[in-house]
């Protein structure tokens, strides 16, 4: 009897190498098996047996088409809850060219930025929007979300503040979850939050900041004008939690008297996504700037004296000062900023107060038809949000036409209108508040006597995104062309592998982004009811089931939106945990040198005392200095921070030792997921001894980088520390003793978890398992080619490394004056991007290929790095000068070659095609090498363009 076919299985699709691939490495590396090999590198104390559970293993089409039927259960109605979130149009032009493009979601983080142009390009745009709209002249590349960027704010006003200014007045029309938000920073860095009515603030020797709301979270457009000049003359800072599309209209905040200003640009063309992801904004004074937190695009110049662009102020940013941090973001929402910026690029000033001016006119016709009803509108003055006084059959009706309201606690119901509302919306409006009768009245007349002017005091008058990038692409023809320049400045993984140590860039599968352009995915609001989201809720429930079956823990949230807010929840959960048990004394975190730049970032936010462990000669954890340190802050102890496998890419075998010992002095150990790609299916946090573990969803689990976000971190606890998973003030998540919220929306950025769900559903259990063999063999093939010549810093147990190597650069500068970043500079040459540079160790390159790489790609930029050291052993000999050489002169950009004078050492096809192969693929860099102390020195954080900076 026969056998129905199966389907084609995804595995194959998502892995790199092919069997004969598989085999070929095995032999190079000396193992017979692949299982042989893996039982060689992972402890065996450590070894997870047992299959994961998920379920079976679906194909590309029978994954969509059940994901599709699963997220059919939710219901898009329309909402008018506003909050800070707006209904949107993203550009169809954007949507395709953007959004949906490998090309600008698959590129990294710019850290390169000499292939990275098009996208610091598009951020400066960003920024500049910003600007302003906010009328400040600072403006970063985005944070996570409003909530958590008016914590940053609160942070930063208290780190600028005298000492003894702990208190923050926030005012009670901010929106709820950004009250939530900034409570529960504040409360961990031992900052009073006092919410109260702004017009009743008097000044405080004790306040280092007010948070205002403009509009208030009802709507009200309120002059804050003495309320800030009362704060400034206390000596507080005022922060502006702000609309970017009603600052087309309104008196920007930095005309009336606001250091910051924060808020979300998910408006400007980026959906719901029940929550996220939206690019947060954040802009201050110029004399804040080194404060800002997050990313700063600044101008600079290359070394032809081209200008270039580049993240300003690198050195400084916030993770990179590990424990005297302020912040711990270390990362962006890029992919979300740069359609926002793309959104007022498409539209220009025009565009972009004609659709303001059509959201306020029809909020004034509803007010207008309310007021006709017999309601009492709240508020003289408004933008696009209604606070009105409500009946008992509001509600009713508004649901009988599928139409989300907000309620208030006192019985007003408000209403907030966007970009999407039509006239017949209005008329529905209207006939929810007429108890879902028919109303009468006649809305063409009624509209024609409604005035979009604001009075004096409200009205701007500053012009605003003036520089010609606004007002240069309104026609489709120009904007996708403008865009496909832009992406074809950036190196992504449509040109080759990104091998970045510790960043995990894998495949991101078509398949898998599909469900984030659904409707059902996109076009619900995060505080729609969750009657509504009856998809989304079995998707969390899978998701978190398999999450944790994936670490071994208890329980999981999915609130935290990056992997740095997911180390600050972790963290927030022990510190709840110790104090439910009396222990609010502990606040010690013991912290391996070796350690990620955010952990020491995360603990000072969660309120702890940083202790660093000692790691010895091989990279591991100094155990005797861990034990020593254990017992001598015994009484103190709260937490171990630890990576795993090591920031060194090793499986250390006395992990489990550690962890005994911080539980036997009463602390918890939180287990860093960063790597979790050399675990999956293979080990497991929970059975190795974690409490805690953030998972990197953008990187283990093919959420893309979007050129350095949006990400998700979401964490794993074990059973004791569930009650503490995070809660939200709207809708109700986390345990029985719930922390405060950590990101703005209760299931962070819920629209990008279809990607991981999905990578889960086609790889299933042993796919899963197997992609985790493979990166770690890929991992060591390399190793293995490139030690002769560039040695392995670590190793592991019978010389392994897990899936990433460190290769020591060191030497060559000592033998040929070759700095490691001539050697990533050099790779841009061959069309590659550099591996991590000088994290952990300084003068190294952390190499990570991951399982989606196959073996020719691997031999492409082995081959690449083996000819780099031949170029080294050439300048080392005097066949090529040590000040003229091509790692000193590279990247080599196309003008550069073409010029009419050459005067190097080295020719021409030498400098551009340094490998045969070279020529079918070359990567062509928009500029030289950027000077980086330039562009600190003479700081430019706005447009216009960088060919206008010429001189």
């Amino acid at each position: 009897m026969s056998t129905l076919p199966q389907p084609d299985s995804f595995v194959p699709r998502h892995i790199g190498p092919s069997d004969a691939d598989v085999s070929a490495m095995l032999d190079a590396v000396g193992y017979p098996t692949l299982d042989a090999f893996i039982d060689a590198t992972i402890p065996e104390a450590i070894r997870f047996r047992a299959a994961l559970d998920v379920p079976a293993a679906k194909s590309e089409q029978d994954a969509l088409i059940a994901f599709r039927k699963e997220m059919s259960a939710n219901d898009v109605w329309r909402s008018f809850i506003g909050t800070g979130y707006a209904g949107t149009h993203m550009p169809a032009v954007i949507q395709r060219n953007v959004m949906e493009n490998p090309g600008w979601y698959t590129a990294y983080t710019p850290y390169q930025a000499e292939i990275a142009q098009g996208r610091l390009e598009a951020l400066l745009n960003y920024q500049t929007m910003v600007s302003d709209l906010t009328g400040l002249p600072i403006a970063n590349a985005s944070l996570l979300d409003e909530g958590t960027a008016a914590a940053e704010a609160v942070t930063m006003a208290h780190g600028l503040a005298a000492a003894g200014r702990d208190t923050v007045f926030v005012a009670n029309d901010c929106h709820p979850q950004t009250i939530d938000v900034v409570s529960a920073r504040a409360a961990a860095r031992g900052i009073t939050v006092v919410v109260g009515d702004a017009a009743t603030y008097a000044a405080n020797d004790a306040h280092c900041a007010v948070l205002l709301q403009y509009p208030g979270t009802d709507g009200a457009v309120i002059d804050h004008r003495a309320i800030a000049e009362r704060a400034h003359t206390g000596g507080a800072l005022v922060i502006v939690a702000t609309d970017l599309l009603a600052l087309t209209l309104l008196t920007p905040p930095g005309e009336w008297g606001a250091d910051i200003a924060v808020g979300n640009s998910q408006r400007f063309g980026v959906p719901y996504g029940y929550g996220g992801p939206h690019a947060a904004f954040f802009s201050t004074k110029d004399e804040y700037k080194r404060h800002i937190p997050g990313r700063l695009i600044g101008v600079s110049r290359d070394s032809h004296g081209k200008p270039a662009l580049r993240m300003a102020l690198q050195t400084r940013e916030q993770h990179i000062r590990r424990e005297k941090a302020t912040s711990n973001v270390c990362t962006a929402q890029v992919l979300l900023a740069v359609i926002a910026g793309m959104y007022a690029v498409w539209h220009g000033p025009a565009g972009l107060t004609r659709i303001a001016q059509r959201v306020r006119h029809r909020a004034e016709l509803l007010a207008a038809g309310l007021r006709a009803l017999g309601f009492t509108v709240r508020h003289e003055n408004f933008f696009d949000t209604i606070r009105v006084n409500g009946t008992p059959t509001v509600r009713t009706a508004a649901e009988t036409l599928k139409i989300n309201l907000r309620y208030f606690e006192n019985g007003d119901v408000g209403a907030a209108l966007d970009e999407l509302t039509t006239m017949d919306d209005v008329s529905d409006l209207l006939t929810a508040f007429n108890s879902g009768a028919p109303h009468k009245l006649d809305l063409a007349n009624l509209a024609t006597g409604v005035d979009v002017r604001f009075d004096e005091r409200f009205a701007r008058t500053s012009s605003f995104c003036t520089h010609p990038v606004f007002d240069r692409y309104h026609s489709e023809t120009e904007m996708q062309r403008y865009m496909r320049k832009l992406e074809s400045r950036d190196l992504s993984l449509t040109h080759s592998m990104i091998a970045l140590g510790s960043c995990t860039m894998k495949l991101n599968a078509a398949a898998e982004m599909f469900p984030v352009t659904w409707q059902e995915v996109g076009g619900i609001h995060p505080f729609a009811p969750v009657s509504q989201t009856k998809g989304y809720q079995t998707m969390f429930v899978r998701l978190e089931k398999a999450l944790a079956s994936v670490t071994g823990f208890h329980a999981v949230s999915l609130q935290p939106n990056a992997g740095s807010q997911g180390e600050y929840a972790g963290l927030l959960v022990i510190r709840a945990y110790h104090h439910s048990r009396g222990d609010t004394h502990r606040n010690i975190c013991l912290i391996p040198q070796s350690a990620h730049g955010t952990n020491p970032a995360s603990a000072v936010m969660a309120g702890m005392q940083v202790v660093v462990v000692k790691t010895d000669a091989s990279g591991n954890i100094d155990v005797a200095d861990l034990t020593a340190k254990a017992e001598q802050h015994s009484k103190n102890l709260a937490a171990l921070m630890v990576t795993y496998p090591s920031t060194h890419g090793v499986f250390e075998v006395a992990i489990k030792e550690v962890c005994a010992t911080i539980h036997a002095h009463g602390g918890q150990v939180y287990l860093d997921g960063a790597n979790m790609n050399a675990m999956v299916g293979l080990c497991r946090p929970g059975d190795i001894g974690g409490d805690v573990c953030h998972l990197n969803l953008h990187k283990t689990f093919c959420i893309p980088h979007g050129g350095g976000g949006p990400g998700m971190g979401p964490i794993g606890v074990v059973k004791h520390l569930a009650p503490f998973l995070p809660g939200h003030t709207l809708i109700k998540t986390g345990g029985a003793h719930a922390i405060g919220a950590v990101s703005a929306a209760p299931w962070g950025s819920a629209s990008i978890l279809p990607i991981s769900m999905m990578y889960i559903d086609m790889m299933g259990a042993d796919g899963l398992a197997y992609a985790t063999k493979i990166a770690i063999l890929n991992a060591n093939y390399m190793a293995q080619r490139l030690e002769e010549h560039y040695p392995v810093l670590y190793k592991g147990a019978n010389g392994r490394v897990a899936h990433e190597c460190i290769i020591d650069t060191r030497p060559l500068k000592a033998q040929a004056g070759i700095e490691v970043e001539d050697i990533a500079k050099r790779l841009i040459d061959y069309g590659f991007h550099a591996p991590t540079v000088s994290f952990p160790v300084a003068g190294t390159m952390m190499i990570e290929p991951t399982e989606s790489e196959s073996k020719s790609e691997l031999d492409r930029f082995c081959d690449a790095m083996l000819s780099i050291y031949q170029e080294i052993q050439d300048v080392e000999s005097g066949v090529l000068p040590k000040d003229d050489n091509p790692l000193k002169h590279a990247p080599h950009t196309l003008e550069s070659v073409l010029a009419d004078g050459w005067a190097h050492a080295y020719s021409r096809e030498r400098a551009a095609f340094p490998l045969p192969w070279v020529r079918e693929r070359k990567f062509w860099p928009a500029v030289g090498r950027v000077e980086s102390a330039y562009g600190d020195r003479n700081l430019v954080c706005s447009c216009p363009p960088v060919e206008e900076y010429a001189s």
